[in-house]
């Protein structure tokens, strides 16, 4: 079996998206399919056509030197329309038996085009809704211009492709009341390799933080606004005046750095809070283990409800606790009072209630964190959820007439 997938950006980026695609390779490659990884234009630049990465040899697709690709719309076809002509060049070389396209619903029109021409069967990945995600992050407008040609494109993108996945329940119970019939979604979700989050506490870099002797909690990943990490802020004075010795760690970086720099000083705790910048991959095992409690606070909206985050999974891995808010994409992964603790999304005085409950509860700790840890290695283990692709490329492949 042969799958050439189509990405939007890939290594030597880091991304949860990247995370999620090398574990999809590594246990395809596991089961014997051979792969092949071609970026977009998205991806951005780079030296050459193809390049090779930590292992992984991707092909890329050179962005357009066309003046219209600065313009909103017809930037959007420029990357298409390049991305199908090498998309195209690539298939008629490699010979794939599966055209393997993951968000945004840019990659699948651009499969779907060479797919019909080529008559290779195509798959459409769904990682989130862009519309949501752009409009979360503030580059759209909810309901705008934009986000209705996005998600136009999207729409159009589900009807056509031979077979949909998606990481989530969310995103498939939403797939469904956009019209997809559900016999053709596949949930392949998110996991975690649960032996590579092996760590130990490492006292010089506590000692580097001014962490020694502190109860900690804290959150890694990314700064965006829907991250909540605002609320977390707005939290800590009351648990500091429960928990003096309380120090919040951030590790990471993104959109939202500054105003959360400004905010702690606003709110008069920047001395409590160690903004860690971001971390080396090699380092986030040890990071996890200095913190006490991992706080997932994402806001109510649609992106948050719908789909799940890789981070919180990280943690349960490493066998930490967790508190997270009551989010849509939270509850899939957290059993209230088993896994972890869940909180009113939205709500300050809620989650430092929460974590205030916990830490003065320390006896529910090994439980917590036995169970949570049980929990990953059973049902969010990569090579489970990866084996979920078999049925799909294999009735894709036997109604294209190719052998699996």
């Amino acid at each position: 079996m042969r799958i050439l997938h189509i990405l939007d950006h890939s290594l030597p980026l880091h991304s949860g998206y990247t995370f999620r695609t090398i574990a999809i390779l590594g246990q395809q490659r596991l089961l014997g399919w051979e792969t092949a990884q071609l970026t977009s234009a998205k991806h951005g630049r780079t030296e050459a056509d193809e390049q090779d990465i930590d292992g992984w040899h991707f092909y890329r697709t050179a962005p357009s030197r066309h003046w219209w690709m600065h313009l909103p719309v017809l930037r959007q076809y420029g990357v298409i329309l390049g991305l199908a002509q090498r998309l195209r060049q690539l298939a008629q070389q490699l010979k794939p038996d599966i055209l393997h396209a993951h968000s945004p619903a840019l990659n699948a029109i651009a499969a779907l085009s060479v797919g019909r021409a080529l008559g290779i069967p195509v798959v459409y990945e769904v990682r989130a809704f862009w519309e949501d995600a752009a409009a979360d992050h503030g580059s759209s407008r909810p309901g705008g211009l934009r986000y209705r040609l996005t998600r136009a494109l999207e729409d159009h993108a589900l009807r056509r492709a031979d077979a949909i996945t998606t990481i989530c329940e969310g995103l498939r119970r939403d797939l469904c009341q956009r019209g997809v019939p559900p016999q053709k979604i596949t949930v392949i979700p998110n996991a975690v390799d649960a032996a590579s989050f092996q760590g130990s506490e490492n006292a010089a870099l506590v000692s580097a933080l001014g962490l020694q002797g502190h109860t900690v909690i804290g959150f890694i990943g990314s700064f965006y606004a829907y991250e909540g990490l605002a609320l977390l802020l707005r939290a800590m004075p009351r648990m500091l005046a429960a928990q003096p010795t309380l120090r919040l760690l951030l590790a990471g970086g993104g959109p939202q750095e500054q105003a959360l720099i400004a905010l702690a000083r606003e709110l008069g705790i920047v001395n409590q809070v160690i903004f860690a910048g971001r971390v080396p991959h090699s380092q986030v095992a040890a990071y996890y283990q200095m913190i006490d409690v991992l706080v997932y606070p994402r806001l109510p909206m649609r992106l948050t409800e719908l789909v799940t985050p890789l981070k919180p999974l990280e943690a349960m891995a490493q066998g930490c606790l967790v508190a997270a808010s009551d989010v849509g994409g939270h509850r899939e992964l957290i059993t209230h009072g088993q896994t972890g603790m869940l909180f009113r999304a939205g709500d300050a005085n809620a989650l430092a209630q929460t974590v205030l409950s916990l830490l003065l509860t320390p006896n529910s700790w090994p439980a917590l964190r036995r169970n949570a840890r049980a929990w990953v290695e059973q049902e969010r283990n990569w090579a489970g959820s990866v084996r979920r692709y078999s049925a799909v490329y294999a009735r894709l492949a036997l109604a294209a007439g190719s052998v699996p």
